[in-house]
């Protein structure tokens, strides 16, 4: 039994190493771009990847400890994203009133790319069975970056076409709201797992 719970916990570590080097990458190639490329979306997105990046890291710190850390984690994880929300809408009403012009080829291109890191983060969260709090905290993210990606595309092509900079705000706050979702999500579980083991303490 000791020998499965081990093998499971070694897949998960090296899925999440995996999994945390590619949104790393991926963070910094939003940051770049967004910042070549003056838009809210990108930059919005580099710190949606950002955050993944420190979840995985947190769950695999949280991995192989007791349950309590576990859900520790994922109230950090939780909290976190409502604070990058914050910082996503004070960018975007700071462009807003700044002026910017984000370049469409650009944020089309980053989110092809980020899609297809996506792809294989999602793939190999998947894999894991029996994932804990944090695991499926990592898997509400990348879902989330699967939507976010969506919003640059969709942005970038009426950014190129119209040739205004609204897009590319609108996704900077729709991103925002994403990360609002998913923060509540993931405390919400935290809590319900909170919940469930004082239930199964009193029993």
């Amino acid at each position: 039994m000791s020998e499965t719970i081990e093998a499971e916990t070694a897949e998960q570590r090296r899925a999440l190493w995996i999994v945390l080097l590619l949104n790393l990458a991926i963070a910094i190639g939003f940051f770049v771009t967004g910042t070549i490329g003056d838009s809210s979306g990108l930059i919005a997105n580099g710190l949606d990847n950002t955050s993944d990046t420190v979840v995985y890291a947190i769950s695999l710190f949280a991995l192989s400890r007791a349950d309590k850390w576990k859900r520790a984690a994922a109230n950090v994880s939780g909290g976190m994203l409502l604070l990058f929300a914050a910082g996503v809408l004070v960018d975007a009403v700071r462009r807003y009133y700044a002026g910017s012009e984000p370049l469409g080829g650009l944020m089309i291109t980053m989110s092809l790319i980020a899609a297809v890191v996506n792809v294989i983060c999602v793939w190999l969260l998947a894999r894991i069975e029996n994932p804990d709090v944090n695991v499926r905290a990592a898997n509400t993210f990348s879902w989330n970056d699967f939507a976010a990606n969506g919003g640059i595309l969709i942005a970038g092509g009426l950014v190129w076409w119209l040739d205004s900079n609204w897009p590319d705000l609108a996704v900077g706050i729709a991103v925002a709201g994403l990360f609002v979702w998913g923060g509540v999500k993931i405390l919400r579980d935290a809590h319900g797992e909170h919940h469930k083991a004082v239930h199964d303490e009193g029993e």
